[in-house]
C-alpha cells in the first residue's frame, strides 16, 4: 500500500527507505579540465614565475641554481 510518499507495509509500519531517491546530474561549472578559465589562470601564473626568477636574478646575482647550490 502506498500513501503519500511513504510505503506501507502489510503490517501498518512505514518504510522510508523504499522510496528511491531522484537521479540528477550535478554540474560542476566552467571551472575543472581544461577549459579556457584554466588556460588562463595557467598562463598567468606562470608568468608570475617567469618575473619572480628574473627578478631573482636581478636582485642576487645569481641564477635558481646558484642559489641552490650556494644553499649547500
Amino acid at each position: 500500500m502506498r500513501t503519500n510518499n511513504a510505503i506501507v507495509d502489510d503490517q501498518g509500519l512505514m518504510n522510508n527507505f523504499a522510496i528511491e531517491p531522484k537521479v540528477y546530474v550535478d554540474e560542476q561549472g566552467d571551472r575543472t579540465g581544461f577549459t579556457p578559465y584554466a588556460e588562463v589562470l595557467n598562463g598567468r601564473l606562470a608568468m608570475i614565475g617567469f618575473i619572480s626568477l628574473i627578478a631573482l636574478e636581478v636582485f642576487t646575482g645569481k641564477g635558481i641554481f646558484g642559489l641552490l647550490a650556494a644553499l649547500q
